[in-house]
């Protein structure tokens, strides 16, 4: 594990939705979380890391990594945050933390994309560990907090799009911020190359040459 930065991520640049409202809440209940840990599960690009490292700055915690090691020493026992807990935490590692997290001050955020119960674990007390977990899960993306990723993706790049291209994508896209990422960065590209307004015309004609070819079910 290591230490991980926490720029980038501010807590009014967070959108607030019905897929994260349950989230919301069950980080608010800190330091009331049984047995002093979470787990915040949901798909790539749902909130997960922004919602953690606002919790850390707001109580606190550092922040680590599951993919490299750290002198869990040097944690001296107060919260923590360990991303994507499912993909390279050792399991003596993470026990301690674990253990950790029930010390009076403690505390432990584990973000994933799947639930602690199913995550290998070879230690036996591990494992039941993780299987009594507390879950807050996030949902994909819905369209406030899609819609708002747009804005800001298209702020970021100095681009006004049309007033109705962004109700069009909520409609044609699948809900992933990382597409929605491609979809602008995409739109941008055509339009400087093509001299074009970045509008729902565009975008249409990005989304239709996506489309399979009728010609492979003939």
């Amino acid at each position: 594990m290591k230490l991980e930065r926490r720029e980038g991520f501010r807590a009014q640049d967070f959108i607030a939705s019905g897929a994260n409202a349950v989230a919301l809440a069950a980080l608010a209940a800190w330091p009331h979380w049984h047995g002093g840990c979470l787990a915040l599960v949901g798909p790539a690009g749902s909130g997960k890391s922004h919602l953690a490292h606002t919790w850390a700055a707001r109580v606190g915690a550092q922040v680590l990594t599951a993919a490299a090691a750290v002198d869990l020493r040097a944690l001296e026992g107060g919260p923590v945050v360990l991303e994507d807990a499912d993909r390279g935490a050792h399991d003596e590692d993470l026990f301690h933390l674990i253990n950790m997290a029930a010390v009076e001050g403690g505390g432990l955020l584990l973000t994933a994309r799947t639930p602690p119960s199913v995550w290998p674990a070879a230690l036996p007390d591990l494992r039941s560990r993780l299987n009594a977990m507390r879950v807050a899960e996030l949902a994909e993306p819905d369209d406030a907090i899609l819609g708002a990723v747009f804005e800001k993706f298209f702020r970021e790049r100095n681009i006004k799009p049309a007033d109705d291209l962004i109700p069009y994508l909520l409609n044609r896209i699948e809900r992933s911020v990382p597409r929605a990422l491609e979809i602008v960065t995409r739109l941008d590209e055509a339009s400087d190359a093509d001299g074009r307004a970045v509008s729902k015309a565009l975008a249409r004609q990005i989304l239709d040459s996506e489309a399979p070819s009728l010609d492979l079910f003939e």
